[in-house]
């Protein structure tokens, strides 16, 4: 079984930007019911389809397939729930781990997560210079919750709530 094991964390300022290029990300969800979601992507030119099981804390099983691009984009036009999520993601390599920073667009416009990947629970991450707080038991910056109830939405009360 493929477990995910993944920390949030909202991001600060703009220093990271020099350490990486974006490349565009389209995503929707087909399924999500008991913790469990179906999504698709279209990443660039390629599709993938990703099952996600619930989250134990941190981790949770995953499993990701390519597709083609052509089936990613109908299944996106037509099967998944809108708003889609649309961002831009940035990959920055930091003391041995792969940091992913989230600029998103659309209905989440204004709203920057990074997130990282570690292979325990109790990992030590080393945190950068850019990292505001962290959000990973904040179900509100979960993709699947950001494309049912999208950052442009939420109320100031919700945008302050845990700084």
């Amino acid at each position: 079984m493929a477990i995910e094991i993944e920390r949030k964390f909202l991001v600060k300022g703009d220093r990271w930007r020099s350490l990486a290029t974006g490349i565009l990300y389209r995503q929707g969800y087909i399924a999500t019911q008991k913790g469990t979601t179906v999504r698709i992507r279209l990443v660039g030119e390629q599709g993938y389809i990703t099952i996600k099981g619930k989250s134990v804390g941190i981790s949770r099983a995953e499993y990701e397939y390519p597709i083609p691009a052509e089936d990613a984009q109908e299944m996106l036009d037509n099967l998944c729930e809108h708003p889609l999520i649309e961002k831009t993601r940035y990959k920055i390599k930091l003391a041995g781990l792969i940091w992913e920073i989230d600029e998103f667009a659309g209905e989440n416009q204004g709203l920057i997560i990074a997130e990282v990947e570690i292979t325990d629970e109790n990992q030590n991450v080393e945190l950068p210079e850019w990292i505001e707080r962290e959000v990973s038991d904040d179900p509100r910056y979960f993709n699947v919750n950001l494309a049912k109830h999208p950052f442009q939405q939420w109320s100031q009360e919700e945008r302050e709530s845990n700084e």
